[in-house]
């Protein structure tokens, strides 16, 4: 699938490590290419769980901000000053597409966030592309990172099967990445949970065997019309905004801020309490202000 679709070969053998879902891949790559006394560039709005690995490595989390304005993508300009004003950067994190905001980081604008990457070669780029089978684009396409000009040899790509698949329960994921990363997280699996399930592997195995493009397509399609659903509903609401509609994974993150002083967590708690409705506040994902919708 990596090489015949994403463009990117590895070597099964000594290049990918399975492990018990994506997150503790993600977790591992993170041990594996930073620790103590080092700094890792997290795009915000970011996944919770990014912040709080690099702290448990030792590391200390640099919040890069984003725009809504942006769609909450990378600006080239502004990871190149983050860069430089922090020298002790080991690894950027690249959620794409995004969890919570949905964006969609297009193959042009990885080719220039690669460009920057060029002049900080110490950067390992730990590439999280667990949603890069939902994406409502025309082309429906989602750049590897790994596959763009001189990338490969310093990205740590990070996948799964439970949102392309529908297989969460099933804590199935990987991780691809040259030897020497992966001989790494290899051993620090080793000593952790030695590998993924074997149950949960042969329904890996079949969901790559045996589950056409057709079906894939198809869940695309069904998201897809979800998400539109949600917005034109948001559309509907006074003083809720989405500036940019999300354009992948099955997340909206609209701006509530002018709802309850901007205090998306009471909000939050109070639409669960009195309306049975759970959404996640923004402010959990360095968004105050907003909320995700699922």
């Amino acid at each position: 699938d990596l090489k015949e679709r994403k463009g990117v070969e590895y070597n099964p053998q000594t290049e990918i490590v399975v492990g018990n879902g994506a997150k503790q891949c993600v977790y591992q790559g993170l041990m594996a290419a930073c620790g103590e006394g080092d700094e890792v560039i997290i795009p915000a709005p970011y996944w919770p769980s990014y912040p709080e690995m690099a702290l448990l490595v030792g590391a200390k989390p640099v919040i890069l901000e984003t725009k809504v304005q942006d769609g909450y993508l990378i600006n080239p300009s502004d990871l190149d000053r983050c860069l430089s004003q922090h020298p002790k950067a080991k690894v950027l994190m690249l959620c794409n597409p995004s969890n919570p905001t949905g964006g969609v980081h297009s193959t042009e604008l990885l080719a220039e966030i690669a460009r920057v990457l060029q002049k900080y070669p110490q950067i390992v780029i730990l590439a999280d592309e667990i949603y890069e089978r939902l994406v409502y684009t025309s082309d429906g396409k989602c750049t590897s990172f790994a596959s763009l000009p001189d990338m490969f040899h310093r990205t740590i790509t990070l996948n799964g099967f439970s949102k392309s698949h529908a297989m969460t329960g099933f804590r199935l994921g990987y991780l691809a990445a040259p030897a020497r990363f992966a001989k790494a997280v290899a051993t620090l699996q080793g000593q952790i949970t030695s590998c993924a399930s074997s149950v949960s592997q042969a329904a890996g195995v079949a969901a790559l065997r045996d589950v056409g493009e057709e079906w894939l397509l198809s869940n695309v399609e069904i998201m897809k019309s979800k998400r539109d659903y949600v917005l034109g509903e948001l559309e509907k609401m006074k003083d809720v905004e989405v500036a940019v509609p999300p354009n992948g994974a099955f997340y909206v993150l609209p701006d509530v801020s002018k709802y309850y002083g901007g205090d998306d967590t009471q909000l939050c708690l109070d639409l669960l309490k009195e309306k049975k409705l759970a959404l996640v506040p923004g402010s959990s994902f360095g968004a105050e202000g907003t909320v995700r919708i699922s």
